[in-house]
């Protein structure tokens, strides 16, 4: 798909990848950009920016992600594409607190339902459409010292290969992005994140930390060629087929790589069974 003349709703608009998205989408001649975030004033200030709507927007608020379905359709008469894209990240392994792991799940999944339930009939009514939902690298490999991470943007990967797979003869086209470390909030509250103090690269970043706008370039491309997967990182295609060749190996690999990453660190996984 080409986004010239495309009207799009973004989801965690306001910063990061969503933000250099909603910029992008108008470079790219989007004849509608509506940048959606929890934060109503970062949400304005980047619509503000390009022209856009800006809408302030708990996305697990699946009422109100209908209503931002029916008012985009109701103010430029087409809902193009749905990037369902805000998220987040904590650490934790089993004594992760189940309030935790829900709200991961309700950011993480339930979000990217509640946005294609609203808008895949919209774009099987108008013809196609295409659905863009943010999952990580994570979600193919696994986050070392998150769980909860772990598990919702695997989720979030398989839902999105069901989406392809179900309405993509409807018109439907998905793509799931998968990076590693991106400059962005996420990258500095992960729990393997960057050392600032030795420089030494956690698991997301030992292959580089791309900018937002990096990351905007290589979503314009797998858009134009309708790719399910978007790995702006391509060393992940690497490791995806090192685990599906030898999960055994893969997984003792990343055993040691765990042990190496945090040792002498202040968090461990396994810190819980001590206490």
């Amino acid at each position: 798909m080409e986004i010239k003349d495309k009207v799009a709703v973004i989801t965690g608009g306001g910063s990061g990848i969503g933000e250099a998205l909603a910029e992008r989408f108008h470079h790219e001649g989007a004849r509608g950009v509506v940048v959606v975030d929890r934060d109503g004033e970062n949400a304005e200030r980047v619509a503000r920016s390009i022209g856009g709507t800006a809408v302030e927007l708990d996305v697990t608020d699946e009422a109100g992600v209908v209503d931002l379905v029916n008012q985009t359709v109701k103010d430029y008469q087409a809902l193009d594409i749905f990037v369902s894209n805000a998220g987040y990240v904590t650490q934790g392994g089993l004594e992760a607190d189940n309030d935790e792991i829900q709200r991961m799940w309700e950011v993480h999944v339930m979000s990217h339902i509640y946005a294609a339930r609203a808008s895949v009939p919209v774009m099987v009514a108008n013809g196609g459409g295409y659905l863009l939902n943010t999952a990580s690298a994570a979600g193919l490999l696994t986050q070392l010292g998150s769980l909860q991470y772990s598990i919702t943007k695997a989720a979030a990967v398989s839902l999105g290969e069901f989406l392809a797979i179900t309405y993509g003869e409807r018109g439907i086209r998905v793509s799931v992005l998968c990076p590693q470390a991106v400059e962005t909030n996420i990258l500095a509250n992960s729990p393997d994140r960057l050392d600032q103090d030795t420089g030494t690269p956690g698991s997301a970043a030992g292959d580089g930390v791309l900018t937002a706008g990096q990351l905007a370039d290589t979503v314009i491309d797998c858009m134009s060629e309708e790719r399910f997967l978007v790995l702006p990182h391509p060393e992940v295609q690497t490791y995806r087929e090192r685990k599906a060749s030898d999960v055994d190996r893969w997984i003792k690999g990343m055993q040691r790589f765990q042990g190496q990453l945090f040792a002498g660190n202040e968090f461990t996984p396994s810190d819980w069974l001590l206490s």
